[in-house]
């Protein structure tokens, strides 16, 4: 739809307000590459991927706790021991 001036003065405040709004994209463009730039550093990245694997940690113990799951942990059966228990016997 076309905008209809009554005089120089609404002209001239419509471009001072798209000269502003420009200037706004304009940084907030900057700014989103600066986001950006920070988000693929290195130090950010491997801050990234350890938060990650914490709270995936935190979620399995969280879960395992809430359904009575208990990790067992598997003891390798050596000859000894075999020889033990059948001395006991």
């Amino acid at each position: 739809m076309m905008k209809f001036y009554r005089n120089f003065e609404e002209i001239d405040r419509d471009l001072q307000i798209k000269k502003l709004q420009n200037q706004i994209d304009r940084e907030q463009i900057k700014l989103d590459f600066n986001n950006v730039k920070e988000s693929l550093s290195p130090v950010s990245f491997i801050a990234n991927i350890t938060g990650a694997i914490a709270e995936r940690a935190f979620v399995v113990k969280a879960v395992n706790t809430i359904l009575g799951i208990t990790r067992v942990k598997k003891v390798k059966k050596s000859k000894d021991a075999d020889a033990r228990i059948e001395e006991k016997d």
